[in-house]
């Protein structure tokens, strides 16, 4: 059996994880900034940072994987053609999380990512 991956699993299997991680990343690019809890916030931020660097990159290969990997056509051309230029002499660090204070509804901790 293989090792399971460590981090958080938000109350779903792996499928579910992939889709939602892949949805919060085009929100991410399509906006500049999103509002979610704060777990689901420090998991994007590798997710989101890796894409941004292989979007760096660049390359019709690696358009193609961004693709495969969140699903959606014109936020990754965003990524591409606008957001990866505005990183291109900067090392990591691409996404900002800032808390927020905890959500009305069910007290739990809130927090925004931008990109930087």
């Amino acid at each position: 059996m293989p090792t399971p991956k460590k981090g958080g699993h938000f109350g779903s299997g792996p499928s579910h994880h992939r889709q939602m991680m892949a949805n919060l990343a085009s929100s991410l690019f399509e906006s500049g900034a999103i509002t979610t809890t704060l777990p689901k916030a420090k998991a994007l931020r590798p997710y989101a940072e890796k894409l941004i660097t292989k979007a760096k990159k660049g390359g019709v290969h690696r358009q193609r994987l961004v693709v495969a990997t969140i699903k959606d056509e014109t936020a990754t051309s965003k990524l591409f053609s606008e957001i990866a230029p505005r990183y291109a002499d900067r090392n990591g660090g691409y996404t900002r999380i800032s808390k927020l204070g905890p959500r009305p509804g069910d007290n739990a901790p809130m927090a925004r990512i931008e990109l930087i």
